[in-house]
This record gives C-alpha cells, sequence and structure tokens, in this order.
C-alpha cells in the first residue's frame, strides 16, 4: 500500500517556530507501526530488532521517508509530514535516514540523517535538523554539567562554585566570598543540590528548534532550544541553556567537557573549555583554552587562556599571549601578554588576587599574586611586591626597572575611562526578558566614591607624615611622585563633587525628600560582579541562609532582585551621610542645595575639559583621524 503525501503539509522554519504546548513530545499521541508501515520501512531497508518497540505519532507519521535505518530498544517518532529550512530558501522534507538508534524519542517533523555511529538513550525535541554526526548518546552517571564544582581564583582549590543551570554572577560571586564560611557553604551546596536533583532529567535530551550538524560526539549532554551545534568535536556533560529568542552557537572543532553555557552565548574555533560556565551572551572563540574559570554575562575571550578564573561582566582579553589566572575580573581589559603569576614555588599554585571593576592591564603587564587593584585602574608593566590599592582608585600603576610607581586618581580624567563608562550600557547583548545576572553600570557609587575618601584620607596622611617639600613620596612599597599626589587629591575631589551633585538630582527626581528615615545602606558597600550592594544586605542574606530562612535557590535569587530593587534608596542613604560629611552639616537646606548644584557644575566642566584635553593629545600622537576626533568631540557634553 503507497501512502501519498498531503499537499497542504504544515511549513516550518527551522529559526522561527515556537515550540509547541508541552514542549513538542508531552503533547504527541503515539501509536504502535501498522503492519503496511512496517512494510514500507523494510523496503526502505530498515530494520528492527523489535517492531512491536517502535511507536509513531498518532497523525502525521509518513513511513516512505525513513529509509536505511537501524532500531534497537524503545522507539517513539513523530508526525514527518512537515519540512526544515535547512538554509535560507532551502526547505528540506522530514524524514530519518542513514542512522541507527537506540531507546530514542523524536519529536515532530525532524531530520535525522548520515549519523555514523548511533544515537542511544536520547529525546530529541519537534523541528530538529542532526545531519553528519557520530555520537549521541546517554551514558551512566551522567550529570549533564549540572552540580559540577569549580575551584577557581586558587588553583589547587576544592570547588568554591557549584555550576547548575540557574546560576547568575551575584550567587557565582557570593559562593566565592562565603566559601570560607562552613555554615553558608554547606547550606548552598545542599540547596543547589535540591535544584539539581529536581530539574536534571533521566536522560539527555535535545529541544525544539535544535540545528546538529558535521559534529562528531555528544555524551551526557542538554541542548536546549534554538541551539546551533556547527563542526564540534565534543561535548561531555554539557548543559546549553539556549533558548528560541536567545540561542546559542557552538561552532567548529570546539571540545567542551563538564561544563554549562547559558543563552546567547557563542563558543566557536576550536575552543577548548572544561569544568567551566559560560553566562549570558558571552563569546569564546578563536582557540581560547579554558579550565575551572567562570564568564559572566558579555564576556569575550580569543586567542588566550583562562584557568581558575572569575570573569565577571563584560570581561576581555583577545590576545593569544594572555593568561587569565588565579584573578577575579569584571569590566575588564587584557592588554596582549597579560600574565599572572600564582605560584611561588613553595606551595603550590594557591595564589591569586582581585582587579575590582573597569581595570585595564596595558600589554606585557605582569602581576604577582596576591594583589588587590582599586576600581578603574590601569595596570603596565611587572609589578612587584604585591600591591595592594584598593583604597586608591582610578590610579595608574607603572612597573619600571622592578619600581612601581603609582599615580592615584589619574584615570578619572582620560578619555579611556569616559569612552569605558557610555560603551558598557551599549554593549549589553543579553535578551531584555530574560537577563539573570544583575548588572549596575555607576562609575561613581558608593562602592567607588567610599574608595575615593579612603584614597583622600591615604594622600592626606602621606602628605601630612612626610610635608610637602619632597619629590616623591612612598606607599607600600611603591613610589609616588609629589606631582602626581597633589593631583590625586584634585582629581578626587572631582569626582566626589560629581557624585554629591549626581545625587541630589536623583533625590529630586525618585521623590526622597530631607533626610531618609531608612538607615540601610551606610557603611561600606560590596561589588556582587556586577551588582552593587550595601555590605549589610549581602551579609544578612548569608546570615539568612545559615539559618534556615532560605529554602530553595529560587529564595536566594529572589533577595538579589529585592535588594536591586531598592538600589536607589540605599545609594541615597548613603549619599546624604556622605554629603553632610563633606560639608560638614546637619542637613541639607535650600542653600546648602545652591552650593552642592553649584560644585558640582565646576567639578563637570573642569571634567569634560579633561577629558577633551587628552582625547587632542592622544590625536596629536598622528595616528587618530580627524574625523574620529571630531565625532566624539560633538558628542562630548558641554
Amino acid at each position: 500500500m503507497s501512502i501519498k503525501m498531503d499537499n497542504t503539509t504544515s511549513y516550518y522554519n527551522l529559526s522561527n517556530q515556537k515550540p509547541p504546548l508541552g514542549g513538542g513530545l508531552a503533547g504527541i499521541a503515539y501509536r504502535n507501526l501498522r503492519s503496511e508501515e512496517i512494510s514500507i520501512l523494510k523496503s526502505n531497508a530498515c530494520w528492527a530488532e523489535d517492531w512491536d518497540d517502535i511507536e509513531v505519532a498518532e497523525e502525521g507519521f509518513l513511513p516512505q521517508f525513513v529509509q536505511r535505518t537501524n532500531f534497537y530498544g524503545k522507539i517513539r517518532i513523530g508526525a514527518l509530514d512537515g519540512t526544515i529550512e535547512v538554509t535560507k530558501d532551502f526547505p528540506r522534507h522530514a524524514g530519518i535516514k542513514n542512522a541507527t538508534l537506540r531507546n530514542v524519542t523524536i519529536g515532530n517533523n525532524c531530520i535525522i540523517d548520515m549519523v555514523g555511529n548511533y544515537i542511544n538513550d536520547y529525546t530529541i525535541g519537534d523541528n530538529c535538523y542532526i545531519v553528519n554526526v557520530s555520537t549521541i548518546e546517554t551514558t551512566e552517571g551522567a550529570s549533564y554539567g549540572d552540580g559540577n564544582q569549580i575551584s577557581v581564583l586558587s588553583e589547587a582549590g576544592d570547588g568554591n562554585i557549584i555550576a547548575f543551570h540557574g546560576l547568575n554572577s551575584q550567587l557565582a560571586a557570593f559562593m566565592v566570598r562565603h566559601y570560607e564560611d562552613t555554615d553558608v557553604r554547606n547550606a548552598l551546596r545542599r540547596l543547589v543540590n535540591e535544584e539539581v536533583v529536581r530539574s536534571q532529567p533521566d536522560r539527555g535530551t535535545i529541544g525544539n528548534n535544535v540545528k546538529i550538524v558535521n559534529t562528531t560526539e555528544i555524551v551526557n549532554s542538554v541542548i536546549e532550544d534554538g541551539c546551533e551545534i556547527s563542526g564540534a568535536t565534543r561535548l561531555s556533560d554539557c548543559t546549553i541553556k539556549s533558548n528560541n529568542n536567545s540561542s546559542v552557537f557552538i561552532g567548529s572543532n570546539v571540545i567542551i567537557e563538564n561544563s554549562i553555557i547559558a543563552d546567547g552565548s557563542s563558543i566557536t574555533d576550536g575552543v577548548r573549555m572544561q569544568d567551566s560556565f559560560v553566562g549570558e551572551a558571552c563569546q569564546i572563540t578563536s582557540g581560547f583554552t579554558a579550565s575551572q574559570s567562570v564568564f559572566f554575562a558579555n564576556t569575550v575571550m580569543a586567542n588566550g587562556e583562562a584557568c581558575a578564573a572569575f570573569c565577571g561582566p563584560f570581561s576581555a582579553s583577545h590576545h593569544k599571549s594572555s593568561l587569565l589566572i588565579g584573578g577575579q575580573y569584571s569590566f575588564y581589559n587584557a592588554g596582549s601578554a597579560t600574565n599572572f603569576s600564582n605560584h611561588a614555588y613553595k606551595m603550590g599554585p594557591i595564589h591569586w588576587g582581585i582587579l575590582e571593576r573597569g581595570t585595564k592591564t596595558a600589554s606585557g603587564s605582569h602581576l604577582l599574586w596576591p594583589a588587590r587593584i582599586g576600581t578603574f585602574s590601569v595596570v603596565m608593566g611587572k609589578l612587584m611586591g604585591h600591591p595592594r590599592t584598593d583604597g586608591l582608585p582610578f590610579s595608574y600603576l607603572i612597573g619600571e626597572n622592578g619600581q612601581t610607581w603609582l599615580v592615584p586618581g589619574h584615570n578619572i580624567i582620560t578619555v579611556g575611562l569616559y569612552r569605558d563608562i557610555h560603551k558598557w550600557p551599549m554593549r549589553d547583548m543579553r535578551s531584555k526578558d530574560n537577563r539573570k545576572s544583575i548588572i549596575d553600570f555607576d562609575w561613581l557609587s558608593p562602592l567607588t566614591i567610599g574608595e575615593i575618601i579612603r584614597g583622600k584620607k591615604i594622600l592626606e596622611n602621606i602628605l601630612k607624615v612626610n610635608g610637602d617639600d619632597v619629590k616623591e613620596y612612598h606607599y607600600h612599597g611603591m613610589c609616588i611622585k609629589a606631582s602626581s599626589l597633589k593631583n590625586g587629591l584634585h582629581y578626587y575631589d572631582i569626582a566626589l563633587r560629581l557624585f554629591m551633585g549626581q545625587m541630589l538630582q536623583l533625590a529630586k527626581d525618585n521623590s526622597f525628600e530631607g533626610k531618609p528615615a531608612w538607615q540601610t545602606g551606610l557603611g561600606r558597600w560590596s561589588d556582587l560582579a556586577g551588582q552593587l550592594m550595601p555590605l549589610t544586605e549581602e551579609q544578612r542574606l548569608a546570615d539568612d541562609i545559615k539559618e534556615g530562612n532560605i529554602e530553595t535557590i529560587d529564595d536566594i535569587l529572589a533577595r538579589f532582585e529585592e535588594i536591586e530593587a531598592n538600589y536607589a534608596r540605599y545609594e541615597w542613604a548613603w549619599a546624604y551621610r556622605m554629603i553632610l560629611d563633606y560639608y560638614d552639616i546637619k542637613s541639607i537646606t535650600e542653600d546648602d542645595e545652591s552650593r552642592i548644584e553649584h560644585d558640582y557644575n565646576a567639578a563637570r566642566s573642569e571634567w569634560l575639559a579633561a577629558i577633551k584635553a587628552d582625547a587632542e593629545k592622544e590625536f596629536k600622537l598622528g595616528d587618530v583621524y580627524n574625523e574620529t576626533l571630531t565625532d566624539f568631540l560633538e558628542h562630548l557634553p558641554t
């Protein structure tokens, strides 16, 4: 008996088709094969270990589109009455050819062809295109990368981050920061384990609208909707958190093991990745290698290497000779041949350090861990002596002939900083309806202003102790020229006045009248990999986790959202107290507001003039196009 294809068959576009209700498979009604269908399958060179173990869709299954396929174990096949657009303007009819399948469920209107070895123990969704692959299978003990422990910072650590499908940058940073608190660590591990057990599938799955071509091996992996894998070598124990609105692309010669890739990311061109987590809208490419590392929100890594690295939002490394090892970074740009030493050749590769948000390393930079560099600083040369400058933000640190020179506050008035703080919000490529990691873009905040206040006190104390008639000063093994110290004090004051003026305007915009009635926000602030918050709120969350007041991982993520929703209130409470201290007043009167606004306007004019002068100075080097300078100056506020 021949079966004719219905001329009204549905048309499916791989890139646009939305998954049916229930993820496709749950909504399919299956039945056993009919005898005439078995005859057609046999005539198409198909073979089955037991034809009774094969079930097909009640409607839409067309046996003539199954050819040269061997079936083992329990098999389910959905409808085969549609087409998939395999490339632009090239629709191809659904069907299964040249394959060996064992214990496989296949959704509606898939194309499976040229399976060199087999597909074993897998569930495949609707409208998938799987062509020229070798092996796809689930084996005993599959973890899908969910619940894998990653050791960042200390390369020889015990695993201070637990990677799982719901991880964001805040939770990862929180895990690292509170790892030494045994009660917090154990509670977090229990909550993550409960989440993993609750959501983990019983075998490998491929979602709807997935395209897998020219790929060698996929083992123990969950590949979600809309993902495209083209030319990959091996995926083993991975979860790919793709979706139709923010798909993931895995490219040629890529090997990924024991890792999780979040939505909107691309891993291409020979990347080697093991025991890692890649967050939303990241790009890892050009032979980059990563082990025991995490990357979050809009991070770009190419050519180089990361080991035990915590790369927060907007981290970037583009050069073959750069090694990010044992460090924590965010809003970071690594120059070529940037390197970090985490091994003192004594107790192993256990040393680590932090480059706070906005830090850059110039070409050839080399830091010896442990070290900590303050926010929005620039590092040049080889820095000896394990510098710590978190109390002196926006500084230049220059290693020269075994000596480290510190230029405090200088980065405040550079065109590079100005470009950075304006480009990051525009370069957020994440899907707007599904942003897991929280990112605060403020360059002047209670965090950075708190560091600036500390920096001013440090410089003033150095000046007081040593007098103002010397050529250079020394601070923790670093040299500061007298002119640099005095300029640093001035630049810090510009930033303080900019911040106070901005806060006063934001208070008016948010209808914050008079002294804040709330106290939350006072004291020091922290940066949890992109999210700024009062340190008291971070500690309150840690205490609630220890005391059992947090029941699920979702409760923790919701707490981060709650803190973010109150960011403006917390910031104003901190800023109000800071303004009182700066002007030595007891409350902010109308006269005080006028004075703050006047100081703000003067500081802003001076700051923008300095930015303009720095841009013109770079132009005079001779390799900046006149149009580039003109365009920048035209967009610079007056």
